[in-house]
């Protein structure tokens, strides 16, 4: 593993770092490789009762790494690329969703589109007072298809409408309020709360939290399978209107069909 995801072990917890500050820690495809062994090894860690996460810098996450996205739809064949790339998202988003172990997410900044799918995947979610959530990918011609399933979970359908359909970002309190998050924290007591509440979970029994997990899962199980909301993901991203709309977001400029 190198340097994009940091390990660090935090007794009872794990924390894992998104370490790509450069880049507001936007997922490329090492980085998802990364996390996806990170949650691998952390799952299969005998240390750790529960997993952290969180971002180095000012940026939890800022989604999908859209230079990449436009070199794979400019690029041919792009069809078969696009839809492996949603395919190992939409696995990541999975694996830590179905975790045995529960999940934190200590968001220590902006957390949208893919970013905030992150933190709708994990158990509990915790957030600095200036940290924003959002989806805003219908703004690039772009679905949020595969965290719809657990954003409803959260905060329900009229507020899941409201942040899909009009991409708007939501501060922390208003994220609170929904739903999508427990609770928001100054910056300094960030990681201590993540600890204490990784320290509650560690009071539980390793096999009855798992198994807590396991029902919950059942109990809340998508209508699509992982399979299904990667297509419908990936479909747009090989549309004229996504060219456009990425075209516009380097360019600094409105999208064409907005008014």
């Amino acid at each position: 593993m190198s340097d994009l995801v940091l390990y660090e072990s935090r007794s009872p917890a794990v924390v894992l770092t998104i370490n790509r500050a450069d880049k507001r820690n936007a997922l490329n495809r090492p980085l998802i490789a990364e996390l996806t062994d990170a949650f691998i090894r952390a799952g299969d860690d005998a240390s750790a009762r529960c997993v952290i996460l969180t971002g180095a810098g000012p940026t939890f996450c800022a989604g999908m790494d859209l230079t990449e996205l436009r070199e794979s739809v400019n690029r041919n064949p792009g069809a078969l690329e696009v839809w492996h790339d949603a395919l190992k998202l939409a696995t990541l988003y999975d694996r830590i969703y179905t975790l045995p172990k529960p999940t934190i997410a200590a968001v220590n900044g902006a957390a949208v589109a893919g970013g905030a799918g992150l933190v709708t995947v994990c158990d509990l979610a915790i957030s600095v007072p200036s940290a924003q959530f959002g989806y805003p990918e219908v703004r690039r011609g772009l679905v949020a298809a595969m965290v719809m399933p657990h954003l409803l979970r959260h905060v329900g359908e009229r507020m899941a409408r409201h942040l899909l359909l009009t991409g708007e970002l939501i501060g922390a309190e208003d994220a609170v309020r929904a739903g999508l998050i427990n609770q928001s924290v100054p910056p300094d007591r960030l990681m201590s709360r993540a600890l204490e509440l990784a320290q509650s979970i560690a009071e539980g029994g390793p096999q009855a939290l798992a198994a807590t997990k396991s029902l919950l899962h059942q109990f809340s199980r998508q209508a699509i399978s992982i399979e299904e909301a990667a297509r419908a993901s990936a479909a747009p991203r090989l549309t004229d209107e996504c060219r456009e709309g990425l075209r516009a977001f380097f360019e600094k400029k409105p999208p064409p069909w907005s008014v």
